[in-house]
């Protein structure tokens, strides 16, 4: 399900609402009616004489969460801490996101349902399962037989309208990794073994104990399968040394 408010360490798409001399206050696009506000020592690095000269209202831009006041439904923010690839990524990442909604409520019209009823149904567990709705929607355009244990009747709208709206200028590829300890330090052997497959082109989701999703984006098959097979070594050595228990479940 869709979160009410961010994380501490979460990168934000905001807009500034009002700059003032001390900081601006800002719009968090994603947590609709929720707020935050930049403290001028966060907006750059250095001194900032004068606020303007970085920031203007109306004006869109990625921030990284420093606090959450869950009471307040507020939110201090860090514009300093986000680097150009960062903001470019979580941009593209909203613009996403922003199209599996309108898709979202394409697929929930033709099931005669509202997007709350859809969100309860399959979305949201989606989302947990992806991280991102827009994931979703382009495995499912990606896949010849997608998600296999699911079996609702939502799954054959969601896969056609995934197909005919999401269009992949890549290759994507991936598998299961089930991996545990019983080690009293297993949880964090079994991170460090998920993290020695780390790469700008490998994402690993969490898709329930033991198991975890691991995909592979690349520019064509034979260089997603080279990245995948890496990656997969890279677990399986680790593995060994930390003492994990893994396989591979090729998807």
């Amino acid at each position: 399900m869709k979160k009410d408010l961010p994380e501490v360490g979460d990168l934000v798409v905001v807009t500034i609402k009002e700059v003032k001399g001390f900081g601006a206050n800002v719009r968090l696009e994603e947590y609709p009616g929720k707020e935050g506000f930049i403290h001028i020592a966060e907006v750059a690095t250095g001194w900032v004489k004068h606020i303007r000269d970085y920031l203007r209202e109306g004006q869109k831009t990625v921030c990284k969460v420093l606090n959450v006041d869950t009471g307040r439904g507020y939110v201090d923010l860090s514009l300093k801490r986000v680097n150009e690839h960062q903001k470019r990524e979580k941009v593209a990442s909203w613009k996403n996101e922003q199209k599996a909604e309108k898709l979202l409520e394409i697929v929930a019209g033709q099931l005669d349902m509202t997007v709350d009823q859809a969100e309860k149904k399959f979305a949201g567990s989606l989302r947990e399962r992806y991280g991102i709705l827009y994931d979703a929607f382009e495995d499912a355009s990606a896949s010849e037989d997608w998600l296999p244990e699911e079996k609702g009747d939502w799954k054959e709208i969601f896969e056609k309208i995934a197909k005919e709206n999401v269009v992949l200028p890549y290759i994507k590829i991936g598998g299961y990794v089930e991996a545990y300890s019983l080690a009293p330090n297993g949880v964090e052997a079994l991170k460090e073994v998920l993290q020695s497959a780390m790469e700008e082109n490998v994402q690993i989701q969490y898709a329930g104990a033991p198991r975890y999703r691991i995909t592979v984006t690349d520019k064509d098959y034979k260089s997603a399968e080279d990245v995948l097979k890496k990656a997969v070594q890279n677990i399986m050595d680790s593995s060994k040394k930390k003492g994990v228990v893994a396989e591979f479940i090729r998807k």
